[in-house]
């Protein structure tokens, strides 16, 4: 494919590569602390 030889579809590639396992791990990330919950006890004065 002739698209493919250029840098531009590369760096494109690239960065939306970048762009989907950051969003995984921060996905992770939020699901992780979610079902650990608050570790600090609540004070309700």
């Amino acid at each position: 494919m002739r698209l493919l030889d250029t840098d531009g579809a590369w760096l494109a590639i690239g960065v939306s590569v970048l762009f989907i396992v950051a969003g995984l791990v921060l996905h992770r990330v939020f699901v992780n602390v979610l079902k650990k919950g608050s570790q600090e006890p609540s004070q309700h004065d």
